[in-house]
């Protein structure tokens, strides 16, 4: 995953740890049948993530994605949340699930935090790109609204690099009318003592950090729930 340990140092790593919220794929529906708008049908997000978004190393339910869930129950929104992050994950990764996480779930908004493995593994941009265009329109076109969760790479990775990595999200986001959080770490990552934040690997953020994680997605995601 990436994470942001000093103002001007970030470490890269891949990932282990066990498959998380893993769904059994079904039948996709019928070509021609009509799918219901988000609107229409019981709200049900659908978390496709990598580490960040999957409880690594932490204690089962201290996640961001177990807060929100509670966040929904005190905002009194009916919701049902499926987290379906694997750690290590890849866009290419999330891009081979995603259709029958659709078929499956048939959620109604999609959270998609994917991307910083791509870096890790140094794979093209435009592969990164293609992928998360790619997932955006898929979960579009079953009627749910998409949400792009953006990530930052470190400074020794070359200012372009970076610039381009980080305006990624956006731009696809852009282009495909989704709602997107610039940067999934921020105040987590780029504070001004952010390794008290992390867990003793120094990459994943401790169970304190996941509130301030919540918090960077929740305004975004609050908006698509409407």
């Amino acid at each position: 995953m990436i994470c942001d340990l000093h103002r001007r140092h970030f470490i890269l790593t891949a990932a282990g740890g066990a498959l998380v919220g893993l769904c059994t794929p079904v039948a996709m529906a019928q070509p021609g049948s009509k799918v219901p708008a988000a609107s229409a049908r019981p709200k049900v997000i659908l978390v496709l993530g990598d580490s960040l978004s999957a409880e690594y190393g932490l204690a089962r339910g201290t996640g961001w994605v177990a807060l929100l869930e509670k966040r929904l129950a005190q905002e009194k929104i009916a919701a049902t949340v499926v987290n379906a992050s694997v750690s290590g994950e890849t866009t290419s990764g999330g891009r081979s699930r995603l259709a029958a996480l659709l078929a499956q779930h048939q959620p109604s908004q999609v959270v998609i935090e994917l991307g910083g493995n791509d870096a890790l593994r140094g794979l093209p941009l435009k592969n990164t790109e293609e992928n998360l265009s790619w997932m955006v329109q898929t979960a579009q076109k079953s009627g749910a609204k998409v949400l792009l969760v953006g990530m930052q790479v470190p400074p020794n990775y070359g200012t372009d690099y970076a610039n381009r990595f980080a305006s990624t999200f956006a731009a696809v986001a852009k282009t495909h009318k989704a709602g997107v959080v610039p940067f999934f770490l921020k105040d987590v990552a780029d504070g001004p003592d952010p390794t008290r934040l992390f867990q003793p690997d120094r990459i994943h953020p401790r169970a304190e950090a996941h509130p301030q994680m919540l918090a960077n997605v929740w305004p975004e995601l609050q908006k698509l729930l409407r």
